[in-house]
């Protein structure tokens, strides 16, 4: 499993208004790429930091994704965002939820 985190700064005042968009723009893409899992967002209360975290079965859904369905929803988030978010992939060695639990070579 792989995840997708990205890092985004907030315009001041506009984390109801993201997290509207999150779930009117984004969850509905998200739900129609091959591969995606899951996603998590968090934002800081009262401040301008959020981040979102999307998990998926293979790093190719995930890179996949990046490429052709994300920037659309970077321009639906548009609005309320500032800067260029930040992102990274990951290969994910734990999850509870997901009952994944990956052994790590020393």
């Amino acid at each position: 499993m792989f995840a997708r985190s990205v890092s985004i700064r907030l315009k001041t005042n506009h984390i109801a208004e993201f997290t509207r968009l999150i779930g009117d723009a984004a969850i509905p893409v998200l739900r129609k790429q091959k591969g995606f899992q899951d996603e998590l967002t968090f934002f800081v209360p009262g401040g301008q930091e959020a981040v979102a975290i999307s998990l998926w079965d293979e790093k190719e859904n995930a890179d996949s994704y990046g490429r052709n369905a994300y920037p659309g929803v970077l321009r639906a988030l548009g609005t309320v965002i500032e800067g260029t978010p930040q992102v990274r992939t990951f290969e994910v060695c734990n999850s509870t939820f997901h009952k994944i639990a990956v052994p790590v070579a020393v």
